[in-house]
Order: C-alpha cells, then sequence, then structure tokens
C-alpha cells in the first residue's frame, strides 16, 4: 500500500519553506529555543504526507531538519537533550534541559511503528546502506511510507538510536561505499624507487636532527595510499609537502608518462591562494628542473567547478558515468569540504584515481553538513577503511611566536587550564582583555579596538588615494577583526559600522565616488565571479586612478585589478567572521570572543581564529566564553566514521 504522491522537495529541508505556526510540543521546543521555523513547517508537512501525528515523533522529524542546519547529518535519541544549544544565544541551558524531552526508549518505540520511519538493523556499510528503497532492516515495518515519484520513500532513517533525514543517510552512505572500494585496490609501488625518490627530495642531514622527516613520511604514505589526508596546523609546510609529493610522483612514472593532477579546494579563495604556494614552490632551486617546469605549468580551481557543478541544471559535468579524466586529485583547505560536496567529488572519481586530502582536522568545518576531513582523519587504523593519515607537527614559521605555538597547542588538546595559563600570562605576542559577555567593551578596551581599525584605515586610504596597490594590499594583510557571529554588539555588523563612523570622524567625512565606494575602501567578495575571477572570500581594496576608481585584490607578488563597475558582490571590510577567514594569514587579529552560551563558542572557532595570526592575537572576551570555547568541541554529529569502522 502506497500513500499519495508528492514531489521529493517535501521532504527536503533545504526546500523553499513558508513559515508554519507551530502546536502542541513542537511550540514549546520554538518559544524554548530549540526549533526554528523552518524545522516546525517541514516536521508539520512530513506529518501531513505520511498521516503521522504523534507529537514525539513530529519532534524527531524537527530535530532532524534543525541536525543539519547546524552542520550534523544526525541526532542521538540518548544524547540529543543534552547536546542541543539555543537557537538564541542568550538563552539559558537550564531552559533547554527543562523542556519536556521525550523518554529515549519510548521515543525509539514510537519511531520505530512510525510511518516516516525506516529502521535499519545490523547494518554493514555496504549497498544496503546507500539507501536503497528497498533494501535493509526492517523496511517494511510500521504503517505505509511516504510516497516520493511513485518510489517508497521514509523521509526519517533510524539506525540503532540515532536519527538521519533520508538525504543524508543515502549521501553518507554512498560516501562510505566509495571510500571502501578504494581503499581496497591500493596502487602498485616500487619500494626501492620510492624510497630513493623521497631521500632525493628530503636529504637526511649529515649530523643532527632531521627536520623532514615528518614530510618525507607523509610522502610516502600519500603515494602508497588511494586515500590519502595530509594533516597540518598553519606553518607546518602542507603545501610545500603537496608540491614535492607531485615532483615524487612525477619521477616514480619517469618513462610511462606524467600523470594527471588536478588541484582543488571548497572556496575560491582557498584555491587562489593554492596556486600561489604552487607558483612559489615552482621556483625552488632544490627541486630538480623538470619537477619545477612540472609545478609552473599546473592551475587550481574550486572543486565546484572541477567536477562542473552548475547551479542551474543541479547536476555536475562529471560524475560516475563521464569521470574526470585525472590521475591524482588533491582537495586543499579540505576542512571545509562538506558532505554533499564530497559526495559529488568521489562520484566523479574514475575507481584508479588517488585523492589527496589536506588540511587542518582543528579547524572550523564546512558552513554546511558534514566534518569530512575530521571524521576520516579518527579512523581507527584496523578498520576495514585505512586512509593514509599523516600529521605534520614542526613549525616553520619563520616569525611564529611561542605564546601562540603553546596557545594553539592547548586548543588542540583541550586543556582549559593550559589555554587560560597562556592567555592570562600574555607576552608580546599575546594580549587579553577580559570583558563579561553581557558587558558592552569598556572604554580602555574601545580605544585599543578603535587605534588598530583606524591605523589600518587610514594606511589604506592614503594608498588608495595614491593607487599604490602593493602597499593597499600589505596593509590590508597586516590585522584583522575577527567575529564569531554577523549581528549584535559583538557582530561584523556593528563593528563594521563603527570603523566606517570612526575614520568618517578622523577624516571630516569621506568622500564617495562611484555606488558608496571610496579609494582606499577595503572590500570583501561576497560570491563567486568566474567571469572575473573573483571568489567569495577574496579581499581586496578601491585605489584611484586618474578620475576613475579600481579595486585591487591580491594574486600573489603580482596585485589583480578591475574597474570598479565590474565588482558587483562585494562589502566593506572592516571586520571579518572567523568562518571567512578560514586560509587566510595576517600579522595581526584580534578575536571578539562570543559569549559562553553562544551555539559558535566552540573549541574549532578559537583555534581556528588564533591560528590567523602570524605574529600576534588580541582577545576581547570573558573568561568564561574562553572556558567553553576550550571544553566545547563543535558537535558535528555524524556517521560515516562508524559506518567506515562497521
Amino acid at each position: 500500500m502506497s500513500g499519495p504522491t508528492v514531489p521529493r522537495s517535501a521532504v527536503d529541508p533545504l526546500a523553499g519553506w513558508m513559515p508554519a505556526r507551530a502546536e502542541g510540543l513542537l511550540a514549546t521546543f520554538s518559544v524554548g529555543g530549540v526549533l526554528h521555523a523552518a524545522d516546525v513547517h517541514v516536521a508539520r508537512r512530513l506529518g501531513q504526507l505520511g498521516g503521522e501525528t504523534r507529537e514525539d515523533v513530529l519532534l524527531a522529524a524537527a530535530l532532524a531538519v534543525r541536525a543539519v542546519r547546524h552542520g550534523s547529518v544526525r541526532f542521538s535519541l540518548d544524547d540529543v537533550a543534552a547536546s542541543v544549544v539555543a537557537e538564541d544565544a542568550g538563552a539559558e541551558g537550564s531552559v533547554i534541559a527543562e523542556l519536556p524531552w521525550p523518554q529515549p526508549d519510548s521515543w525509539l518505540e514510537l519511531l520505530r511503528t512510525s510511518p516516516l520511519v525506516r529502521e535499519h538493523g545490523g547494518l554493514s556499510p555496504g549497498g544496503d546502506a546507500a539507501g536503497s528503497d528497498n533494501a535493509g532492516g526492517t523496511a517494511g515495518a510500521g504503517p505505509h511510507p511516504v510516497t516520493v515519484a511513485n518510489t517508497d520513500v521514509r523521509p526519517l532513517q533510524l539506525w540503532g538510536r540515532d536519527v538521519w533525514l533520508e538525504r543524508y543517510w543515502r549521501i553518507e552512505a554512498a560516501v562510505a561505499d566509495d571510500l571502501l572500494r578504494r581503499s581496497s585496490a591500493p596502487p602498485a609501488v616500487d619500494e626501492d624507487r620510492l624510497s630513493a625518490v623521497l631521500f632525493e627530495l628530503w636529504p637526511v642531514p649529515t649530523s643532527g636532527p632531521d627536520p623532514d622527516e615528518d614530510q618525507r613520511t607523509a610522502a610516502g604514505t600519500a603515494l602508497r595510499c588511494p586515500v590519502s589526508i595530509l594533516g597540518g596546523g598553519p606553518g607546518t609546510g602542507k603545501t610545500t609537502t603537496v608540491a614535492r609529493i607531485l615532483v615524487a610522483l612525477q619521477a616514480m612514472t619517469a618513462g610511462i608518462g606524467a600523470p594527471s593532477v588536478a588541484l582543488a579546494a571548497p572556496t575560491g579563495k582557498a584555491a587562489a591562494r593554492l596556486q600561489e604556494a604552487i607558483g612559489a614552490a615552482a621556483k625552488d632551486e632544490a627541486l630538480p628542473a623538470e619537477g619545477r617546469h612540472l609545478l609552473a605549468g599546473m592551475s587550481t580551481s574550486t572543486v565546484h567547478r572541477l567536477i562542473g557543478a552548475y547551479r542551474s541544471s543541479g547536476r555536475s559535468r562529471y560524475h560516475a558515468e563521464n569521470p574526470l579524466p585525472h590521475d591524482v586529485v588533491v582537495v586543499d583547505e579540505a576542512s571545509m569540504l562538506a558532505l554533499g560536496l564530497f559526495h559529488r567529488l568521489l562520484a566523479a572519481l574514475r575507481p584508479s584515481t588517488r585523492l589527496l586530502l589536506v588540511g587542518d582536522p582543528e579547524q572550523l568545518t564546512s558552513v554546511e553538513a558534514g566534518a569530512v576531513l575530521a571524521d576520516l582523519s579518527a579512523v581507527h587504523p584496523t578498520s576495514s577503511f585505512a586512509p593514509g593519515v599523516s600529521r605534520l607537527r614542526l613549525n616553520r614559521r619563520s616569525g611564529d611566536q611561542p605564546e601562540l605555538t603553546a596557545l594553539a597547542t592547548g586548543l588542540r588538546t583541550g586543556d582549559v587550564d593550559a589555554v587560560l595559563r597562556v592567555i592570562a600570562g600574555g607576552g608580546q605576542a599575546l594580549s587579553w582583555y577580559e570583558v563579561a559577555d553581557d558587558q558592552a567593551l569598556p572604554a580602555p578596551v574601545e580605544t585599543v579596538l578603535r587605534a588598530q581599525l583606524l591605523g589600518v584605515d587610514r594606511d589604506l586610504l592614503a594608498a588608495g588615494r595614491a593607487g599604490d596597490a602593493e602597499a593597499a594590499i600589505g596593509a590590508l594583510e597586516r590585522h584583522r577583526l575577527l567575529c564569531a557571529h554577523r549581528r549584535g554588539p559583538r557582530g561584523v555588523r556593528y563593528w563594521t559600522a563603527q570603523a566606517r563612523r570612526w575614520l568618517s570622524e578622523v577624516e571630516g567625512g569621506l568622500p564617495y565616488a562611484y555606488d558608496e565606494r571610496y579609494a582606499g575602501q577595503p572590500l570583501l567578495v561576497t560570491e563567486n565571479d568566474y567571469e572575473n575571477q573573483l571568489w567569495n572570500g577574496d579581499t581586496g581594496v578601491v585605489l584611484a586612478r586618474g578620475d576613475d576608481l579600481v579595486a585591487a585584490f591580491g594574486r600573489g607578488s603580482t596585485p589583480f585589478e578591475l574597474p570598479i563597475g565590474r565588482v558587483g558582490h562585494a562589502t566593506p571590510l572592516h571586520a571579518m567572521t572567523v568562518h571567512r577567514s578560514q586560509g587566510s594569514e595576517f600579522d595581526e587579529v584580534t578575536v571578539l570572543l562570543p559569549s559562553a552560551a553562544s551555539a559558535l563558542a566552540t573549541r574549532e572557532l578559537l583555534y581556528t581564529a588564533v591560528t590567523r595570526a602570524r605574529r600576534r592575537v588580541t582577545l576581547i572576551g570573558s573568561s568564561a566564553a574562553v572556558r567553553a570555547c576550550v571544553a566545547r568541541p563543535a558537535q558535528r554529529a555524524t556517521g560515516l566514521r562508524r559506518r567506515l569502522e562497521a
């Protein structure tokens, strides 16, 4: 027996929705700060389509939608009450704990009998896990499912005591299946030749410690494994290692044709920075001439562009039936790789293509659902899927400061006391201004922030009016104010407006020349512009060119300029979110911490923020906020690691 036929968008939480009035349990959890109107709307719609009226089941549907909005793929019946953070950062955790959460055991029994739910039991990560509508577990249990395009689809998937939306169940299972297949067919490697190449590219010193041992070992791992991960914090030489891995691969295949290599990153900004780093490596005289030539001829792209993911069609140009022609694909800044995009990338790779993911697993993950790099990095080495995981730990950055190294180490290990000791001790590279969460910045702290922002903005004005692109880009990279939130008294919007007010006051006004632009104005690109080669997250400065204005953007050693009229989606840049700062580095950063109650107060956010600085960090916030950040790793509930270890 089947239910009514409805479009798949009805069970897709990312489809358009209209606000709906919440009732009963959904209303209680909305008022309590747990659910958003979108969660309620989707849950009620699913209940209508499937003939489900029981409030506990509809709450589970709403929480599954909420989980995806917050970057997770699933939620657990057992710990959801303790792990949920309020939508409103000001809501108290005690209020959430006192909500009428269903008892997990009785909740589980209700879900097992719901027409909205398919239960999977004793699941292995094989074809069943890929989400076949007619396979697995107790698929036939319960009343008739919702029908989508004449195919039975249960919009909620239950595995053990965890709940997924059907779409993300299928995506995650398909990713696990693909990775397991790839890991079962490692490439053939001539070990003697590999050893010779590695020691040629990373010679062992005649005396003293071997500073290149970690890079040499990581390269060997990447060249032996069909799927490998190269992790490490800023300044550990990840891109240098990648460049030499590619040179080593060329040497390994000498005489049989150079392998086809694709270099990509999740965002345009990260792809551009990867291009700059590979270009710099191509000038390394320590590399053989043929290796430098190989690197000099390489280009980078976004992952979207690599696979031809066109929004208008909703389909990628490259997929399983039309795979990419490359032998090796390298993805940089892979911590930002969302599960859905990773699924599409894997589908576009040939079975024999080697995949190398590069990034820092400790950083913030994608704003979309999933935590691909962190999940794969944590897979137990004895599991069926054993990726080649390497971690570079030696910080090679010449400007590194011991306080910043100690701070980053404390954050990685989650040592609250060590982090508080480091920031309280201060030093040449670290300052902390303690301000209570509910307190406006005191005058002395605001004075410090005003001096930092005006120092950069006035230098930008001088360089912009003089048309000096290099000086302007240099000033822009000198300091950055990082905020956890976009809105609120410690958000990007507030401090962007405040910085502009301060600048206008000291300059006696700002002469806007074109569409509220002025020479010396810093810019942040907010959407990819393929025609003009501008990428979401790019930063630049408006320059005067006679009576005209142009925008200059950093592109390696030579700034890239465009007439201001061709720069479409860009906002004034005086502050930015920590998320947007990923992949960037600045001489100094000032971090406005979120409140301790904020959902964004996580270890990954603080780690990402402070590791953007080459020389100095200023922290503004409460000790409670610092404790909350360090003690609270980002709650990305996924099932990928579990599937790979099953």
